[in-house]
């Protein structure tokens, strides 16, 4: 049997052909490689389309929202080759600020089914502080950036989100930064920020949260 047959006969997985396309968005000073365990893992189960970003630049020297409609691009050319109406996210680090950016303030919402944010640093980032670029001093706590996005009263509208995030972070600090108001949350005692890509419980989560069946809403 093949893996996407096992996938779809799989209890805990929705069926191949009720899963939506996958995004994914990766974090500073990386690029789609980033999410390659990922995304290989996500195809063995049975996704039929994956598709991982590479934001340009990737060192924080641009603004967030300037990445953010890049990302939104990305996904609009994704619903396009697929015919696909809705499609799920998951965002590291940078890159899950920058996907709440777009999925809040850029319309994303409207398009996004789940959204599964990864180590983001959603109340900043002390280390922040000790870096230079536009998009890295809107990862400082308390940017302007940050507080337009914390005073959004209905930030996902139909969008279902996901935090994970683990209590050992030394990237993201503090790591409950990476809380996020309003999301089904997960924690992983994972020792380092980049680890979260490839460690196997969390890589388990993404792929039980992406495809467990549609709940009506």
């Amino acid at each position: 049997m093949t893996a996407a047959a096992l996938a779809a006969s799989s209890p805990r997985l929705a069926p191949v052909e009720q899963r939506v396309p996958v995004l994914l968005v990766h974090g500073i000073g990386d690029d789609a490689s980033a999410f390659d365990l990922l995304r290989r893992r996500l195809e063995r189960e049975g996704w039929p389309h994956v598709h991982a970003v590479s934001m340009v630049p990737n060192n924080g020297s641009e603004g967030i929202p300037v990445l953010a409609r890049q990302v939104a691009r990305e996904a609009e050319a994704l619903r396009a080759r697929t015919g696909a109406r809705r499609v799920d996210v998951v965002g590291f680090s940078m890159g899950a600020l920058v996907t709440r950016y777009w999925v809040q303030l850029l319309g994303g919402r409207l398009v996004v089914r789940r959204f599964v944010s990864i180590s983001g640093p959603h109340s900043g980032t002390g280390l922040a502080f000790l870096g230079r670029g536009k998009g890295v001093a809107q990862m400082r706590p308390g940017s302007r950036l940050l507080r337009a996005l914390q005073q959004d009263p209905r930030p996902w509208g139909s969008t279902e989100v996901h935090s994970f995030w683990t209590p050992l972070d030394l990237t993201i600090l503090p790591a409950s930064s990476s809380r996020l108001p309003g999301a089904s949350e997960r924690t992983f005692p994972v020792l380092l920020h980049p680890w979260m890509l490839t460690d196997p419980r969390v890589l388990d989560s993404v792929v039980d949260v992406l495809g467990s069946p549609a709940v009506a809403r």
